[in-house]
């Protein structure tokens, strides 16, 4: 089974993450005070007491500049050892040997250290590798837990909440990260989803998937799983997340209110519900049917499984029970919008016997759903409905916000066992034996998120005005006026075959880089004109500037010795967008197709080769890059007529493939991918997976992991035998484009999802950040969009008068930029959040 990581969250330019999405190796952080706390400092220097700290682990004698005893936490497992740090290493010893559980951690494949709680004390530390693994600690106390952050490196907790990486922001609280990131302003303009802020939160609050007792926390949104269709425009299918859950039903919140009001037990602080809404028990019942939680399970419970009305068998039944049933008051996880997986027993145990006799193997979906993917991708589309958008901020409230503890609390029937707060004791001043007893009750009763925010959560953007705002100045006449935001017509008439827009204003050069048939490439400065529209402070003036400035050296005939790409393909290539690779700080191009076997590294600078690199034993077909990680490290890889694929680490300090410059003429492959019988002609990498997707000229796509072991081929119909395009999301969907315009999306767990024909000669597809919408271009000169999941067509965008051979998006996803065959490229307006409100309703 693949272990996903949920949703990542940032630009595609910069998931430098610091762990989340599922689909995905997830992002959690905690350091816990519930005391007032400063605002976080994010200029200057990191800590001063940090440089005098590291001139004294510097001066130790030996390799080891830190040692301590420390457990390691993972799912229902926590093992004793020795934490020892090297200037390079992380080792972990275990005092008595448990296979898999020792281990090292090189320092430069760590992107992330978050300070964590465990068992609601701010004594734990989860490092975040650069293969979205993550390694949780627990240390003696908080001393420890700096000393260690100041003998890691300074990456503070990624660059995707729009943080600097420093070592004081991986200890800094929750609340202070909340404060000082931008991923609530970001929310609020829809810029990313509920998905992903919701994601965030969990992540700076503290859940981890080491602990199973805080794994992450979602909302049931959804109220109806019973009839034959489901109308998402209805408020009344729709849950009120003004409310915990259990104070939904009207019957059962009047039990809970006279259980605090009438509380009588002196030793115990009085409570609405003796359980939280997320526990370790829950959380293994949630997810029973995948490994490996399955084995969780068993060993739990002697081995057994419970009888199916006692677990869970079906989406609607578990709804009524936590409507019902006093002692059940579960939220949800976020698998339940986008694992489908987890609700079929794939594992072939019988799970139970219903009274008929009849085997329990998978769960019982709502009437509505005809296959477990239905039911995740109608569910994820209730998530980020208009319904839920404007009610989420007041669920925040409860879960993370000034709802969940005090007067407002009490008020809002939101008050749990005082064992599950934050603060609540101190496990230090108890002997052994009650501190068993008290850590025992605590992992009986779950851990509630740290606290976040003392006020109210501010509420989301509405889609109407963020889907509406004027797109020009302008009054436009016509449809294509509306779309077209320019044309730019380059001197040269090659096709061009490359575009990549690394567009982040905080680049030197933002900037949309293209490279025609002819190897001529331009870096053609980008202006953040679009985005601005609308904004505080927007001018008219600011309104008349294109967001695209053709390269100086090309508009003017001046340079284009610094920008002709000159040593020589092979005669038997085709120049294809495949060919090339645009680092994310658009200061490097990466080419492929020479007749030695190699691929090359120039400066967009100088047009000079800076490296050339070897390792196929034939000419090198196509090349793929990775989203970027903090300083512009990512993943290349390679593929070549050998039928193999090499995976490479770039260097984004060093400029290099490998990362030791010393070593640059021959820089090793991480990893060879094996398994095609023919020619390598495409590949799509995700570093937020883990995977490399690959496609040769004939036979299925292969999924490997990014160590390189084969995972599962992507088996597609009889006539999807020739895969040409990958387009991977985070999500966990690969869509596929074969010959004859044929496409297929399949899960990345190898199922086939849906399937289509377009009458076009695709050239070009893409899937918008949040892996929702498919765009697509070819040889007639029309752009179209689709929604991903079943290829139901959104828009049209008006022909263009040659084809499309390239295209890509603007970081902020509102411009699409295509290179076309006649040599120029087009800007068109692009607004996926106008096309999800017309037609999530639509279902």
């Amino acid at each position: 089974m693949l272990k996903y990581s949920p949703t990542a969250i940032g630009t595609e330019e910069e998931e430098e993450e610091a762990g989340l999405k599922s689909k995905k190796s997830f992002r959690s952080q905690s350091v816990v005070s519930q005391n007032p706390e400063a605002e976080l400092m994010l200029e200057g220097d990191d800590d001063a007491v940090s440089l005098l700290q590291e001139k004294e682990i510097d001066n130790l004698a030996g390799p080891v500049v830190l040692s301590t005893p420390a457990q390691l936490v993972a799912p229902v497992v926590v093992a004793r050892g020795t934490l020892s740090i090297t200037t390079t290493e992380i080792y972990f010893e275990v005092l008595a040997y448990s296979e898999g559980l020792h281990g090292k951690w090189m320092f430069s494949e760590i992107r992330a250290v978050f300070s964590r709680r465990y068992l609601l004390q701010s004594t734990g530390l989860e490092v975040f590798m650069a293969n979205r693994t993550s390694v949780m600690f627990n240390f003696p106390d908080q001393a420890t837990v700096k000393r260690v952050v100041y003998s890691l490196p300074r990456v503070g907790v990624g660059t995707s909440y729009g943080l600097p990486q420093a070592r004081r922001i991986s200890m800094a609280t929750p609340r202070q990260l909340f404060k000082s990131s931008n991923m609530t302003q970001r929310w609020q303009r829809r810029e990313i989803s509920n998905f992903e802020y919701l994601m965030f939160l969990n992540t700076i609050a503290g859940r981890t998937y080491n602990d199973l007792n805080q794994y992450p926390v979602f909302p049931w949104v959804l109220t109806n799983y019973d009839t034959e269709e489901l109308d998402l425009t209805l408020p009344g299918n729709f849950r009120d997340l003004s409310k915990p859950i259990g104070a939904l039903n009207p019957k059962r919140a009047a039990f809970y209110a006279e259980r605090y009001e009438t509380w009588e037990e002196e030793a115990t602080p009085p409570h609405h519900y003796t359980t939280l809404y997320s526990t370790a028990d829950t959380t293994l019942g949630w997810m029973l049917r995948i490994e490996p939680f399955t084995t969780f399970f068993l060993n739990a419970n002697e081995n057994k499984f419970d009888h199916p009305e006692r677990s869970f068998s079906g989406i609607g039944r578990s709804w009524r029970n936590c409507q019902r049933d006093t002692a059940d008051v579960k939220e949800l996880i976020p698998e339940f919008y986008y694992l489908p997986e987890m609700f079929v027993n794939s594992n072939e145990y019988e799970l139970g016997v219903r009274d008929d006799g009849g085997l329990v193997c998978d769960v019982e979906l709502p009437v509505w759903a005809k296959k477990p993917e239905d039911f995740v991708r109608i569910n994820r589309m209730a998530l980020e409905s208009e319904f839920v958008s404007c009610q989420l901020h007041q669920w925040i409230d409860l879960i993370f916000g000034y709802k969940q503890r005090g007067p407002e609390a009490v008020r809002g029937l939101n008050v749990f066992n005082f064992l599950s707060y934050e603060g609540a004791i101190t496990l230090d001043n108890l002997d052994m034996a009650q501190r068993e007893v008290m850590e025992a009750q605590i992992q009986a009763c779950g851990q509630i998120p740290s606290q976040l925010l003392i006020e109210p959560h501010p509420p989301r953007s509405s889609a109407m005005h963020l889907c509406f705002l004027p797109q020009s100045p302008l009054m436009f006449k016509d449809q294509m006026q509306q779309d077209v935001i320019m044309v730019l017509k380059f001197p040269s008439n090659s096709p061009v075959t490359h575009v990549a827009a690394n567009t982040l204003p905080h680049l030197s050069i933002p900037a949309a880089v293209t490279v025609t048939c002819s190897r001529l490439f331009a870096v053609n400065r980008w202006h953040n004109t679009v985005g601005l529209r609308g904004a505080p402070g927007y001018s008219l003036e600011q309104a008349h500037h294109l967001p695209i400035e053709m390269d100086p050296l090309i508009a003017n005939n001046s340079g284009v010795n610094k920008r002709q790409i000159t040593d020589l393909v092979d005669q038997s290539i085709q120049i294809n967008t495949h060919c090339f690779v645009v680092t994310a700080d658009n200061r490097y191009i990466l080419v492929c197709g020479f007749w030695d076997k190699s691929f090359r590294v120039y400066s967009t600078e100088t047009g000079k080769l800076t490296q050339i690199v070897f390792g196929h034993w034939d000419v090198v077909t196509c090349l793929a890059r990775s989203e970027s990680y903090i300083g512009g490290d990512c993943y290349i890889v390679s593929g070549s007529r050998d039928a193999t694929l090499l995976l490479w680490y770039w260097s984004g300090r060093h400029h290099i493939i490998g990362d030791n410059p010393n070593n640059s003429d021959y820089p090793a492959p991480r990893a060879v991918l094996t398994g095609h019988d023919h020619e390598v002609v495409c590949v799509s990498v995700c570093a937020e997976l883990g995977l490399v997707i690959s496609g040769a000229k004939e036979g299925p796509c292969l999924v490997h992991t990014i160590t390189g072991d084969l995972l599962r081929a992507l088996e597609g119909p009889d006539l999807c035998q020739r895969p040409r395009l990958i387009s991977v999301s985070s999500e966990g969907h690969c869509i596929i484009c074969y010959e004859r315009g044929r496409f297929c999306n399949f899960s990345i767990n190898g199922k086939l999802l849906a399937q289509m024909e377009v009458n076009d000669s695709s050239r070009a597809i893409l899937l918008s950040s949040d892996g929702q919408n498919l765009v697509t271009g070819g040889d007639n000169g029309v752009v179209q969009v689709w929604q991903a999941c079943d290829f139901k067509q959104l828009y049209i965008y008006p022909g263009c008068d040659a084809g499309i051979r390239a295209m890509d998006l603007s970081h902020d996803q509102r411009t699409l930029i295509t290179g076309m065959a006649s040599g120029s490229i087009v800007a068109f307006n692009i607004d996926f959040n106008r096309w999800h409100y017309e037609h999530q309703n639509r279902y």
